[in-house]
């Protein structure tokens, strides 16, 4: 049997969308990751990218499950001694909502040149709206 490396030029891609309505955020990131490493496609190979594009839509009406909603908190740090600050999860969903998906999928991803070429092909909005109905995604459930 033998293996088969694909081109770079010739790997297809499809555009998904993504609706995160009531969807428990860690079951989500773990299946986006997925679907953006492209790791489910025939053939897939650790060192190239053949993963899809996926559109996510509603990330502020995302699901957590036990008691995450009020002790879940996203860290973040100046720089500087004592440059520390913690933002709560509710705060950050009026705030930016988006962050949240991004956050979760970017913990899932390579840490290295790859992982963030494969996070430039996740496009996270809040509401129902985005600006890709030009790529025709199809609609995934999750």
């Amino acid at each position: 049997m033998k293996t088969c490396v694909i081109n770079a030029n010739s790997i297809e891609r499809k555009w998904l969308l993504v609706d995160a309505e009531n969807v428990v955020l860690g079951r989500l990131a773990s299946k986006l990751a997925y679907l953006l490493m492209g790791k489910g496609k025939v053939n897939y190979s650790p060192n190239q990218d053949h993963g899809d594009y996926i559109v996510v839509v509603n990330a502020e009406k995302v699901a957590l499950t036990g008691n995450k909603e009020e002790t879940k908190g996203y860290f973040r740090h100046s720089g500087f001694a004592g440059g520390d600050k913690v933002r709560p999860f509710k705060v950050q969903r009026e705030l930016n909502a988006s962050i949240i998906i991004e956050k979760a999928v970017h913990g899932m991803l390579p840490k290295n040149a790859r992982g963030k070429a494969i996070e430039k092909k996740m496009f996270v909005y809040v509401g129902n709206e985005h600006p890709h109905t030009a790529q025709k995604p199809e609609k995934i459930s999750i």
